[in-house]
């Protein structure tokens, strides 16, 4: 694969991972994870081959929160596995189930999979997982939150209670550590912060702006910057549609990726981007985790992100094996006070910069005293932890 060194996350896991200890690790993006992890495993089944040639039980399983990550990790496996008589099978939602039940006809030595469509398969029984040796969550923060909660604690208990288990992501909030550290027994704990070394060659702009100015000033930037590849990240699936569709207009070759889409036009849509068809891809935090495009050159966060988390993950798609990245974010008046907690958390001091022609005349909003890196309003999942921790 061209690779000849062990970055460090890869490291400090592979060891403890051989050893079948339970391992729970947190990189940043692009730092390695995915081999931290397939590496492992794959020797452990080499090590331990399969007691039948009858039938392959499923002694990996790899659950990840959304389609293209699985798609992403089955090829690492599957590349590396290719000559090792294991067979890797990939099952995600969004797609006919039947394909997917025949290719499991005979069972498979590691699953990657959503929760969602591998919860279908066990109901109707075409795998079992109650053979599984290693289980792996992979952007775990993303499978322990509440909505992935109830479907995560099905799966866990279809699943033996001895087992390894192994926890990767580039972030852990504080409201889900109480659940990794429940789900794992006496574990190598692993942070790998970015040092200088490592750190991902991005820079990162916060431009001032008015709200009804994004567009203009996206299509300015892209003209005289001469962006050529750029990922546009908003905040709902209308403005994917809304934003690219002005853009097309405007002579840009720009396109939706969201959740709506059919997976078939979700992995047309990246294939057509990876290969350099489509000019911006304006998307959800849909595309923030997992999705790797090398030499992606520009991220634009249109709308901020609800989170610090989340902006940690969205710059996080650019920047990455090296190349650098540019990430830019539009802070509108209402936004102002949102970006200034988002880079309070994140240890940020970037300068508001104006743009000419693009200078802003909207005021910012005056303080309610209800502020908060997620917004005024609390979301669906803020309510239902507040449910949850009122029992």
């Amino acid at each position: 694969m061209g690779l000849y060194a062990p970055t460090p996350i890869q490291a400090q896991a592979i060891p403890p991972a051989l050893q079948a200890r339970d391992v729970w690790a947190t990189a940043p993006t692009g730092s390695g994870k995915t081999l931290a992890f397939a590496l492992p495993l794959l020797q452990q089944h080499v090590l331990q081959p399969r007691q039948t040639n009858f039938r392959r039980p499923v002694r990996s399983l790899v659950l990840v929160p959304t389609r293209e990550l699985a798609v992403q990790v089955d090829g690492v496996l599957t590349q590396l596995a290719y000559s090792l008589n294991l067979k890797v099978a990939v099952v995600f939602g969004g797609v006919s189930i039947n394909p997917q039940m025949m290719d499991l006809r005979g069972g498979a030595d590691i699953v990657v999979a959503t929760p969602g469509r591998l919860l279908d398969l066990a109901d109707q029984n075409a795998l079992r997982l109650n053979d599984v040796q290693h289980l792996v969550l992979d952007e775990a923060d993303r499978l322990l939150d509440l909505g992935f909660a109830d479907e995560l604690q099905r799966v866990l208990a279809l699943l033996p209670a001895k087992r390894q288990t192994l926890l990767f992501s580039a972030t852990f909030a504080p409201e889900v550590e109480s659940l990794a550290a429940n789900l794992l027994s006496d574990p190598v704990r692993i942070t790998v912060e970015a040092f200088e070394a490592h750190k991902p060659d991005i820079s990162q702009r916060a431009i001032r702006v008015d709200d009804k100015k994004r567009g203009a000033l996206l299509r300015h930037l892209m003209t005289e910057q001469d962006w050529k590849q750029v990922l546009v990240f908003v905040a709902t699936r209308y403005a994917c549609e809304h934003v690219a569709g002005k853009l097309y207009k405007a002579g840009i070759f720009a396109t939706p990726f969201h959740g709506e889409m059919s997976q078939g036009a979700r992995q047309d849509v990246l294939r057509d981007f990876k290969a350099g068809r489509w000019d911006v891809v304006v998307t959800t935090d849909l595309a923030s985790r997992g999705i790797d495009i090398a030499m992606l050159p520009v991220m634009v966060n249109y709308d901020l992100p609800r989170s610090a988390t989340d902006y940690t993950h969205r710059i996080g798609r650019t920047g990455r094996a090296g190349a650098h990245g540019d990430a830019v974010s539009f802070v509108t008046a209402e936004t102002l006070a949102h970006w200034q907690l988002i880079q309070k958390r994140e240890s940020l001091s970037l300068d508001l910069e104006h743009v000419p022609g693009f200078e802003p005349t909207d005021e910012p909003p005056a303080p309610q005293g209800n502020g908060g890196v997620k917004g005024k309003r609390p979301s669906k999942k803020d309510k239902l932890r507040a449910k949850a921790a009122l029992g």
